[in-house]
């Protein structure tokens, strides 16, 4: 009786931690460039000294969903989202280099360009400042152009460039403040490759139906672990009693 409770509760632990995870995928479903976390379930033995007959389950995080959301336009001039693959980069609360999908952006008041969650949008120079000015529109290409107070409309200045980069799926990471860094640590090189379309932002790749689904999946599962918790406790409790009538 004690590897039955051993192993359903482990497992109940181990249900939690996941839909731990899928509610936190539920709760994002509608945070720009939001990529959905991975997990999976599997089954470890219990070392040490004796006969290897304890298994016990665990959860894990197997990375996260690199699948491109959909386009949804809005009309903003400051709002960009990237074209298939790539990066925006950052800077985050300590000023080192990271990395976002998420393209609302907006202007500080003293000039800043900045993510809609508080962190400096970086050029090929660093933070990107933006002067006054009447318009701004932001190319494919990531460059900034306004039309400054006073000047007439075919009167444009190109005031930065929005850094872009790319690397393959597998060399980020992505860190409890929602921002991507390399897992080495080290700082990617601008890629022209990557393209951005201006006035439009890329939704979360959360299917919220399937998340449903989930949540429900592993509330069952978790209530039949206790209940096979219970089982054994029954079971425990009677053969004490027969144990005694002897």
């Amino acid at each position: 009786m004690d590897k039955m409770l051993y192993v359903a509760m482990t497992g109940a632990k181990e249900t939690l931690r996941a839909q731990a995870a899928n509610s936190h995928n539920l709760a994002n479903a509608n945070t720009t460039g939001f990529r959905a976390d991975l997990s999976a379930f599997q089954s470890r033995a219990v070392t040490g000294p004796g006969f290897a007959s304890r298994v016990y389950a665990t959860h894990s995080s197997t990375g996260w969903d690199d699948t491109t959301g959909a386009q949804i336009s809005t009309g903003r001039n400051l709002d960009v989202a990237i074209k298939g693959k790539g990066f925006i980069a950052v800077a985050d609360r300590d000023g080192n280099e990271a990395y976002t999908r998420a393209g609302d952006l907006h202007i500080d008041p003293s000039g800043e360009l900045m993510t809609a969650t508080g962190h400096q949008v970086l050029g090929d120079g660093g933070p990107i400042s933006i002067p006054p000015n009447q318009s701004l529109s932001i190319a494919p290409d990531g460059t900034i152009s306004i039309v400054g107070l006073g000047q007439t409309p075919n009167t444009t200045a190109n005031v930065a460039r929005i850094k872009l980069v790319n690397a393959p799926s597998t060399s980020f990471e992505r860190s409890a403040d929602g921002l991507f860094r390399t897992s080495d640590g080290s700082q990617l090189s601008s890629d022209a490759s990557v393209q951005l379309a201006a006035g439009a932002l890329e939704s979360s790749n959360v299917n919220a139906a399937d998340a449903m689904m989930t949540m429900i999946e592993l509330s069952r599962r978790f209530e039949l672990q206790v209940k096979a918790m219970r089982t054994v406790e029954d079971d425990g409790a009677s053969s004490t009693k027969l144990l005694q009538t002897e």
